[in-house]
């Protein structure tokens, strides 16, 4: 299938990389976006949106890039904290006082925001509940222990940082995650992304599907993902109540123009997320927080706030094979989002065209 779209003189090794993934079967529908200064460079759509392939991939097709979700569940955190409603180095029990037992009186939102706030998954007990169950799962972390000292270890929290995040804002804002970034984060942004996709725009959502059956399975991660039941399902992901639905740290649905953009502009100290967040808060956000071993990536990891950092580059990715990143050495971005869920060597592929390196690094 043809590849459609642009790319800019001297970026012409995009396409044909991704020429090769569409032509080779490696993927079956992903969009790839490359920005510099100020400008969209390359905007290259390929493959099916959907799962029978009747509907090409195009450049405004909406994908859950999971993970990558997490990113903006941490700019709506630090829009509280830019209003004064929390802070990042107090309890969170000071204004969710249930949240403060069984070890976690002393939790903070910096540790929740690095991954360090010891809840890396739900608690067995959350087994039977449904993927849907917003207050049954916040409850179930609101109930156990952490399973470390919060603080003292770090793994990445898979699927309970955007309830962690949604229960501080309730609490201590009195307002919701999906709301905060409907009507503050996503406006100021200018965003073509969603946490709960409109009716209007559902036709333009792709249908995740695997790679390989196994591949739920296979994962390292798949531990952490195990409760509840249904967040690699692709039953479940491409069903209409869940792109409806808000599910913070996996299920954000954007497009690749929209992520590069908004990678493009991550660190200009003139751009949007500075003037939205203020200098002292974007500061923070881009800032190395802390480099340890993340025993949910299983590799030494640097995090800031929201984003994995090395020497290199500032990115996040999601399970399933999207990335995007901003490039510290280049000034380029790059996004690479696919519906086909597999590793991340495709978008490694694109970066290496881009003579970038994917690989993560935890800086020392």
């Amino acid at each position: 299938m043809n590849v459609e779209g642009f790319v800019a003189d001297g970026y012409e090794a995009v396409r044909e990389v991704f020429q090769r993934l569409v032509d080779e079967g490696e993927e079956t529908g992903a969009g790839v976006s490359v920005w510099r200064d100020g400008r969209e460079v390359v905007r290259l759509a390929g493959g099916w949106a959907d799962a029978a392939r009747t509907r090409p991939w195009r450049d405004d097709t909406l994908v859950q890039p999971y993970s990558l979700s997490k990113a903006f569940v941490t700019l709506a955190a630090l829009v509280a904290v830019r209003d004064g409603a929390v802070r990042l180095d107090e309890p969170i029990a000071r204004y969710w006082p249930a949240y403060g037992a069984h070890g976690k009186e002393r939790t903070t939102l910096r540790q929740v925001l690095t991954h360090r706030a010891g809840q890396p998954r739900f608690p067995d007990d959350a087994a039977g509940l449904d993927l849907l169950d917003d207050a049954g799962l916040r409850e179930s972390l609101v109930r156990s222990a952490p399973e470390y000292a919060p603080g003292a270890s770090l793994g990445e929290h898979a699927l309970t940082y955007g309830h962690l995040v949604d229960g501080v804002l309730r609490a201590g804002a009195g307002t919701t995650l999906g709301e905060t970034f409907r009507d503050v984060v996503r406006p100021a942004l200018d965003l073509d992304a969603w946490f709960g996709v409109p009716e209007e725009a559902l036709d333009r959502v792709a249908d995740l599907e695997y790679a390989d059956p196994e591949w739920p399975r296979q994962l390292h991660a798949a531990p952490w993902l195990r409760i509840p039941d249904g967040a690699l399902d692709t039953r479940r992901t491409n069903s209409r109540v869940w792109r409806r639905s808000v599910f913070g740290a996996v299920n954000l649905h954007t497009t690749a123009t929209a992520m590069a953009g908004f990678f493009s502009r991550l660190t200009d100290p003139e751009g949007p997320v500075r003037r939205l967040l203020g200098p002292e808060l974007h500061d923070e956000l881009l800032a190395s927080q802390v480099t340890a071993f993340d025993e949910v990536f299983g590799t030494r990891i640097t995090w800031t706030l929201g984003f994995v950092r090395d020497h290199g580059k500032i990115a996040k990715g999601g399970i399933g094979g999207s990335a995007a990143w901003w490039s510290l050495r280049h000034h380029h971005s790059c996004a690479y989002l696919t519906r086909r869920l597999a590793d991340h060597s495709r978008a490694a592929r694109i970066a290496a065209s881009l003579n970038d390196d994917l690989t993560v690094v935890g800086e020392d």
